[in-house]
């Protein structure tokens, strides 16, 4: 593993961040609109967003004053190359198993 995928692995290790990510899966949203979802203040949900997009998992844009936030696909490309590789040993393994019977 990299430090790359170590910073993703630790920014999706905090539920509140894993559940702002879940929301984003919705679509972009702006930082206000998205701290009304959450029991936090809007600079906690901010500090949260500043993580995952040093991540690379969310990127943003400038909507006139305001932030919005989305998914980065790339950077969930990263993770889901990090994680098939586990998914390929567990498949190797069950063919094994199955072709011993």
């Amino acid at each position: 593993m990299n430090t790359y995928q170590d910073v993703q692995l630790d920014a999706l290790g905090d539920p509140t961040r894993r559940a702002i990510v879940e929301r984003l899966l919705n679509g972009p949203i702006s930082v206000g609109k998205l701290a009304e979802e959450f029991p936090m203040s809007r600079p906690a949900i901010s500090q949260h967003l500043r993580i995952l997009k040093q991540a690379n998992l969310v990127s943003d844009s400038a909507a006139g004053t305001r932030r919005v936030y989305q998914l980065n696909p790339e950077g969930f490309e990263a993770l889901r190359s990090y994680f098939d590789q586990f998914w390929s040993i567990a498949l190797t393994a069950f063919q094994q198993k199955v072709e011993e019977q």
